[in-house]
């Protein structure tokens, strides 16, 4: 049987392994996770910064939809009032012209009884002259 006698060594190597554990604590461990922690800081304030931001996208997008939505109100009301403008000048106009019509027509009728008296007073004077040649033509001598 084998027996084993445990010498100085182990405990040796147990204090270098401890001591190693200490050293890789202090210069690996401990700055990694300094590291991991800042990262996480860093990373919980731009999502921080991002939200922020996203809600001022979303306001200003909700300002936007506000603005264009009165923008449109307001440029169908003047469209309305416009098209009303409109109307009210055409009816105007119409108007103007249908009292005008009367006058234009009496006048018309006024030109119209003028030339007609003209052209009777023309044709009376022709008709005489014209009837007188055609009694001296018939008759073969001079009619007064």
């Amino acid at each position: 049987m084998v027996t084993v006698i445990p010498d100085l060594t182990i405990f040796i190597q147990m204090i270098i392994f401890l001591a190693l554990i200490y050293i890789l604590n202090l210069l690996l461990y401990k700055p990694i996770l300094s590291i991991i922690e800042r990262r996480k800081k860093h990373l919980a304030e731009l999502e921080n910064e991002i939200k922020l931001f996203n809600e001022s996208v979303e306001k200003r997008a909700a300002e936007y939809e506000e603005k264009l939505k009165q923008a449109k109100t307001n440029a169908s009301e003047l469209k309305k009032e416009i098209i009303q403008e409109g109307a009210d000048q055409a009816k105007n106009i119409i108007d103007a012209v249908r009292n005008e019509i009367p006058v234009l027509m009496q006048e018309f009728q006024q030109k119209m009884d003028q030339e007609i008296q003209a052209a009777r007073q023309t044709l009376d004077s022709q008709s005489r002259k014209l009837s007188l040649e055609i009694a001296q033509k018939v008759m073969g001598r001079a009619v007064q």
